[in-house]
């Protein structure tokens, strides 16, 4: 028998029975569309991360105090030496990688504007910080360095804020709005950067003046977060590293003792939330391939069926010169040709998955190389799961199949 013949006599075979066939691949057909979608959902998520860390800004470093604990007899305190102009000021001075340095004090207020009140992010922050967090004012323009000396009371807000405060982004700027007891005037809007790390809205967030924060609404000299942006990807690991020294010099940390502050820049993120990603990826992709083998043991049971059904069939194609390779080779290749079946068919669910998951909003990103081992993988549980009911077949004497009823 020449490989056409193999084929259209098994694919008659498949065909006279398409309901069954069709129920056969189906443990194949959930197997690899569910190891496609979820790969496809995990490298999806993991872009869509890795854009959003990106949109912090350009080659970022953020520092921030370690938290330490002091114990004193039975109590247990926590405690963080926070970080002061002083530090930021030897950093301007004396850093040669960084070219936008701001500190950061946050806190969380209630808000009120014309329109509404709400519970929002304000941070105080230095000129330099749209240039490291590469977000630009689309209307008004960003406080400077004179507002800062002056303590001027001004504020720029994120576009949902402004939504909220005053019923509309264009008719927030120049109006005046209540931070606790302090009343500031908006003179600027920024542009939209959408959900961050944890899912939270960064255009819900208002922006003042550094040294205004500290001494009109957190009334402290602590600073919480340093950022700094460094001139090029590529000098990263050396601006981190002198970073460290010109800090440790600054809060007089004596050598061989641990700093008291860590230092993270994108690529420390992207390689934590990438290696989590791909873990989760992993586990699910194997828990969704724990069906595909369940779908090969389908297609086991029923070949070994359909070896009972035509017995007498066997005997025969055995009688009028059929070899026992011939009938191990038909019932191999209808058992691999019913997987296959299942894997295009499972390939064809998990693209048309994604694409609506896609339209929903929830990032997908199918990688082909997946797509290739999964149609390659259905194959294998073809053989694997075929090859015993085949073998029986093969094994079968053509006398006792011929008197078969």
């Amino acid at each position: 028998m020449n490989f056409i013949q193999l084929l259209h006599t098994c694919f008659r075979s498949i065909l006279r029975n398409r309901m069954r066939s069709l129920l056969t691949s189906l443990g194949v057909i959930i197997g690899v569309g569910s190891v496609i979608i979820m790969v496809a959902l995990g490298e999806g998520s993991q872009r869509a991360i890795e854009a959003r860390i990106t949109a912090m800004g350009t080659n970022l470093l953020q520092i921030m105090p370690r938290r330490q604990v002091n114990r004193s007899g039975q109590n247990v305190m926590m405690r963080m030496n926070a970080f002061t102009k002083k530090d930021i000021q030897k950093l301007r001075d004396e850093s040669g990688f960084a070219s936008a340095i701001s500190g950061v004090v946050q806190s969380s207020a209630n808000v009120v504007g014309s329109e509404g009140n709400a519970q929002v992010t304000v941070q105080g922050v230095e000129p330099d910080y749209t240039i490291a967090r590469n977000w630009n004012v689309t209307e008004g323009f960003f406080f400077d360095e004179e507002d800062m000396m002056l303590r001027n009371r001004v504020a720029v807000l994120g576009r949902t804020t402004a939504k909220n405060l005053f019923g509309d982004v264009n008719a927030a700027l120049g109006q005046q709005m209540r931070i606790g007891t302090n009343y500031f005037m908006v003179i600027g809007i920024l542009e939209s950067k959408g959900a961050g790390m944890g899912g939270n809205d960064q255009d819900d967030i208002v922006m003042v003046p550094l040294d205004t924060a500290m001494t009109r609404l957190s009334n402290s000299r602590n600073i919480n977060t340093i950022i700094i942006s460094v001139v090029s990807k590529e000098y990263m690991e050396a601006a981190q590293k002198e970073t460290e020294l010109i800090l440790r010099e600054s809060r007089n940390i004596a050598e061989g003792a641990s700093s008291d502050f860590d230092i993270m820049n994108q690529a420390d993120m992207i390689d934590m939330a990438s290696a989590t990603s791909k873990t989760l990826t992993t586990l699910l992709a194997a828990i969704a391939g724990v069906s595909l083998l369940v779908g090969g043991i389908g297609i086991m049971n029923i070949m070994l069926v359909s070896v009972t059904e035509r017995t007498r069939e066997i005997g025969i194609r055995m009688a009028v010169g059929g070899r026992k390779r011939d009938i191990l080779f038909q019932f191999l290749t209808e058992s691999v040709i019913l997987s296959l079946m299942g894997g295009i068919l499972g390939i064809s669910m998990a693209f048309l998955a994604c694409r609506i998951l896609s339209m929903t909003g929830i990032p997908t990103a199918i990688n082909p190389l997946i797509v290739t081992i999964s149609a390659m993988f259905a194959a294998l549980v073809g053989v694997i799961f075929g090859y015993y009911p085949a073998l029986k077949a093969a094994r079968l004497y053509p006398i006792d199949a011929l008197r078969y009823e």
